[in-house]
């Protein structure tokens, strides 16, 4: 039984040296025009779902969703999100030439719980492009941009035609 542990372990440091090598020696791709193939795209999406679920304090929006709120955050979105993640104005956005592509808010709404996106849009994302806004932003800014993003489907129509006139 002791031979049999002693192989499992020695083969799992021969595969992580290996894995090392494979990257340190420069045979690890890392262009950003490849789509990423789907166990990366699985194991990186559930890492971050699972770590951004971990990691965001479970906390109310104090934003509500009025018209003035809506308005504000469809303009910092306009000015500092829609240029990776897109808006109804441009056809296509820089987010697509990112790695992995920055996901397209116009083709499939953000539908994570209010206080995940505050976490991601403060906090950013590693290893990708997401930035961290909390830098730069205010908290209640951040909250409205979440407002904004966590009624995309039902804005009011005022709010819509401005978004969607870029207005």
């Amino acid at each position: 039984m002791g031979k049999f542990i002693a192989g499992i372990i020695f083969t799992v440091v021969v595969v992580g040296v290996a894995g090392l090598l494979f990257a340190y020696l420069g045979h690890m791709p890392v262009n950003a025009d490849a789509a990423p193939g789907k166990l990366e795209t699985a194991v990186a999406g559930h890492a971050m779902d699972a770590s951004v679920e971990r990691q965001a304090p479970k906390a109310s929006n104090p934003i509500q969703p009025t018209e003035e709120n809506l308005l504000r955050g469809m303009l910092i979105y306009s000015m500092n999100c829609a240029q990776c993640h897109g808006e109804p104005t441009r056809k296509a956005s820089l987010g697509n030439g990112e790695y992995p592509p920055a996901p397209q808010f116009t083709q499939d709404p953000p539908d994570m719980p209010d206080h995940q996106n505050f976490w991601i849009i403060k906090h950013g994302i590693r290893y990708t492009a997401m930035p961290a806004w909390g830098k730069m932003l205010s908290d209640d800014d951040i909250w409205k941009v979440t407002t904004f993003l966590g009624n995309w489907k039902k804005l009011p129509p005022t709010v819509k035609s401005k978004f969607e006139t870029g207005q």
